[in-house]
């Protein structure tokens, strides 16, 4: 059976409900469609705004051949059939331009991301991907610098009632708030909790809804609180040494859907924040499992995920350096720019040079470099010091 946000999928900007920065009358994104005009592009924004829909849209605009693929299952190979393939577009034509639409695209590791530049290079395919995800931190920037970003924004209360009224389907106002908060913007949970409520319970009431919503698995909201809280417990189950509950709490990110990089990268903050210079090694550690998940992507990556969390939770720990950075922080909130001592400015002119810049610097000297104001202002208290 075909799901509902499927049968009311809209086939042209005329029907689509939301992004009027993007598609509003002279917006960027319209005029390109009206216009044909040919080119790869990145939609970034949260799940359920419309990414998927712009993108056929846009395809059918321009009479293109069309080919869907998830980042999370796809690769080389499906990239190298697609090119291989005669084209055939809407209108049966063979000669309209190959998009490649990606879904997820922040899955795509830098191999894979790499095969598909010079595709994208000489025009053979043109790709559209769709990340909930900064493409700065996740995709390279070759293949960045040949894409144009659009950011997609949740979709507002008017909105999901615009989607809602599509459906057919009769919501109280009381009941459509609700859908609203519990949405985030997604117009597809919407639209999927109402498909279920009605095959559930036959009415659309605030009661069948909260009901519904029962019935289903809790959800891993990346944007949410189960996504904040599970890296929240798994950041102090490695400061607190204990590996079980770390290992304990990334699989459940990982088995969620979790992007590994954004594990990774907290692990490389983490390395530097809580052990620091207990064992400076372990940013080392951290790093590499960076690039080893970048490089082998899942399911793989999660044993360099677990051996990473493994090791920085075994880790001493001192974050002496880390606080010594907040204490110097805070100097800068409350003074300002003071004044650097002469002795250490840059003389890079004969004017600097005869107002003293420079003057009497001594490169191993073990006297004060603090502003004035700040003289003897001490920060780091290394371990042996408390």
């Amino acid at each position: 059976m075909e799901p509902l946000a499927s049968k009311i999928r809209p086939n042209s900007l005329k029907n689509f409900v939301g992004q009027e920065h993007l598609v509003g009358p002279d917006k960027p994104l319209r005029v390109a469609i009206e216009s044909k005009h040919v080119f790869s592009f990145i939609l970034w924004g949260p799940p359920g705004v419309g990414k998927t829909t712009l993108a056929r849209i846009y395809a059918r605009a321009i009479n293109a051949d069309f080919y869907e693929l998830s980042a999370v299952s796809a690769g080389k190979d499906d990239i190298r059939k697609i090119v291989d393939s005669g084209s055939k577009n809407y209108t049966g034509d063979l000669l309209g331009p190959k998009i490649i639409f990606l879904d997820e695209i922040h899955r795509f590791n830098k191999a894979q991301q790499d095969f598909l530049l010079p595709y994208v290079e000489s025009g053979k395919l043109i790709l559209i991907g769709a990340t909930t995800e900064n493409p700065s931190f996740e995709v390279i920037p070759a293949l960045l610098s040949r894409m144009r970003v659009f950011i997609l924004e949740e979709l507002s209360e008017e909105d999901i009632k615009k989607i809602i009224k599509t459906t057919g389907y009769k919501v109280n106002k009381e009941a459509l708030s609700w859908l609203y908060q519990m949405s985030n913007g997604d117009a597809r949970q919407v639209l999927s909790m109402l498909e279920n409520t009605i095959s559930l319970y036959k009415d659309i009431t605030l009661d069948n809804l909260k009901n519904t919503l029962q019935n289903k698995f809790i959800r891993y909201d990346k944007r949410g609180d189960e996504h904040f809280n599970t890296i929240s417990a798994f950041i102090k189950s490695m400061r607190a040494s204990q590996p079980d509950p770390a290992l304990y709490y990334l699989s459940r990110m990982i088995e969620a859907g979790e992007d590994p990089k954004f594990i990774a990268r907290r692990m490389i903050v983490f390395a530097s924040e809580d052990i620091g210079l207990a064992q400076p090694t372990a940013l080392v550690v951290a790093n590499d499992v960076f690039r080893a998940v970048e490089n082998v992507g899942l399911p793989e990556c999660a044993e360099n995920l677990a051996f990473g969390a493994v090791y920085l939770a075994l880790a001493k720990k001192d974050r002496s350096a880390y606080d010594a950075y907040l204490k110097a922080k805070e100097d800068v909130k409350n003074y300002g720019n003071l004044p650097v001592p002469l002795k250490i400015r840059n003389a890079s002119t004969k004017l600097m040079k005869e107002i003293g810049y420079g003057k009497d610097y001594e490169m191993y000297t073990s006297k004060d470099l603090m502003p004035a104001k700040l003289n003897n202002r001490k920060y780091l208290k290394l371990k042996k010091d408390k």
